[in-house]
């Protein structure tokens, strides 16, 4: 779920030695968490390389993305990293898809934990005062991928056709259609509706991966879902457009 956005931005300088720390530590969690994982699934080895290979791509967005502004990382980053971890532990599956149906509870439960975690993030930060706009842009590109993963993953059950992968793909389209059309790159206004459509999303693609999910029944919830958020996106693209034509007049 997206933070509330604090504007003040910043550029990037120097790198905080804290900031390394946080991620090396967020590298070793991810380690042992892998490793027990892999222990309880029988996993090959490789479940470390797709881990650890997504893990540091994460880092890296993230040592890019870090502003000059900011000086401590803040618990409310931390429970975000950790979510990360856990969204890569999931994407690691992917690479040995017949894992995914033997160890369903195994991937459910840690997919709903990164779900139930999703939103402590922000209310950590309001909390303790510390929203801010490298918080909401790692909260929500975050998001996006995890919900792009959960698409994959319904496609590796067999539960739905590769079409459903336009759930995932949509925001990223959006993001490319602003480099085209400016006016649809500009900042979006907080939005309840957009924060239930995202947590929509989540919660279907998790329930499509349930066992007890027929395949017909999860085409048909990931066809709502579809359509629920291109109708978002469209209300989107309208008010900008609106919005870009109004400041023109």
């Amino acid at each position: 779920m997206t933070r509330h956005v604090n504007t003040q931005g910043g550029t990037r300088s120097r790198l905080p030695l804290a900031m390394v720390w946080e991620l090396g530590v967020g590298l070793l969690v991810a380690a042992l968490l892998t490793e027990t994982v892999r222990l309880i699934t029988a996993a090959p080895v490789t479940f470390h390389l797709g881990v650890g290979s997504i893990y540091l791509g994460m880092a890296g967005l993230l040592l890019w993305w870090w502003p000059t502004t900011h000086s401590n990382f803040g618990w409310a980053n931390r429970i975000t990293l950790f979510r990360g971890v856990l969204i890569a532990i999931f994407t690691g599956l992917l690479w040995v898809p017949a894992l995914l149906a033997r160890h369903a509870d195994l991937v459910l439960g840690v997919t709903l934990v990164a779900l139930l975690l999703d939103g402590l993030d922000g209310w950590v930060a309001r909390r303790t005062a510390t929203t801010t706009a490298f918080g909401a842009r790692f909260d929500m590109e975050l998001d996006a991928f995890f919900i792009l993963m959960l698409c994959v993953a319904a496609i590796l059950l067999d539960k739905v056709a590769p079409w459903v992968l336009a759930i995932g793909a949509l925001r990223y389209v959006f993001v490319a259609a602003g480099s085209l059309w400016p006016w649809l790159s500009v900042g979006l206004p907080v939005s309840r509706r957009r924060k239930v459509i995202c947590v929509w999303q989540v919660v279907t693609l998790l329930a499509i991966l349930l066992p007890s999910i027929s395949a017909t029944a999860a085409t048909g919830l990931a066809a709502v879902s579809l359509l629920s958020l291109a109708v978002s996106f469209l209300t989107d693209a309208i008010w900008l457009y609106r919005q870009s034509h109004a400041d023109r007049v």
